[in-house]
């Protein structure tokens, strides 16, 4: 069975993710990559020939912070730095794009029900259950009627449209939910060759914004997202590493 390069990485996800792992209104510095991949980060630290990338840490009440977080950064070759540039003051986003916002909510599956739907879904997507169930925190919060301002609905949050070409009838109903959004995310992947930060771009502002700017688009709810996504897989994966047993 192939398995996608996040799978093989389960603390990091790679240079593919680095571009949105990096929130842009706590920025730093600018740093821009061999790759085209620009990103943004708290501080730098070079450690032999690589450069830890740090990421903002949180504050008081659960909220990023724009210091850094000891335990949570990225590493990239010191060679694949081109550029660095001090951030001054993050730009205003100048363009809307979708948001959960959910307002409707009702009893959530139990975590067995939730980890067997995800573990099925992502065994016949061959997408890490740790990832479908980062977004479906960050789309819905496990809520299974959870609505959006722009009609986003359920677990997964799929608009109308893409529920339907996905085959989902009831976008309320746990199963149908994250097998349609499953069978889109995992669309995604195959359209921008499994680089994660694109696909999840591209489930939150579209893959016309994504291919638009060639890239993660330049939206502050958007890099957000896919920062928020990276952050929660990479802890499960963290936690998983912790409580597995030891040989």
């Amino acid at each position: 069975m192939r398995l996608r390069a996040f799978q093989l990485a389960p603390i990091w996800v790679g240079l593919a993710v680095m571009v949105a792992v990096c929130p842009f209104a706590w920025a730093r510095e600018h740093v821009t990559l061999k790759n085209g991949f620009e990103l943004d980060c708290v501080r730098r630290e070079t450690v032999g020939d690589k450069v830890r990338l740090y990421l903002a840490g949180k504050g008081a009440a659960g909220k990023d912070s724009v210091s850094a977080d000891d335990s949570n950064y990225l590493e990239v070759a010191a060679d694949s730095i081109i550029r660095v540039e001090t951030v001054i003051e993050a730009p205003e986003p100048v363009v809307a794009v979708k948001m959960p916002g959910p307002v409707t909510i009702m009893t959530a599956p139990t975590k067995e029900e939730m980890h067997e739907m995800l573990a099925h879904a992502g065994a016949k997507h061959n997408i890490d259950e740790d990832l479908l169930a980062s977004v479906v925190r960050a789309e819905s919060g496990g809520q299974v009627r959870a609505v959006s301002r722009t009609g986003a609905r359920g677990l997964m949050q799929l608009m109308p449209g893409t529920a339907s070409a996905m085959g989902v009838d009831d976008t309320f109903k746990p199963e149908q939910n994250i097998s349609g959004g499953t069978a889109y995310l995992d669309s995604l992947l195959t359209r921008y060759h499994d680089n994660v930060a694109l696909a999840l771009a591209a489930y939150n502002a579209g893959p016309g914004a994504v291919d638009k700017y060639h890239g993660v688009p330049p939206y502050r709810e958007t890099r957000e997202y896919v920062a928020r996504v990276i952050r929660e897989f990479n802890r499960r994966k963290q936690m998983a590493a912790l409580t597995a047993p030891t040989r």
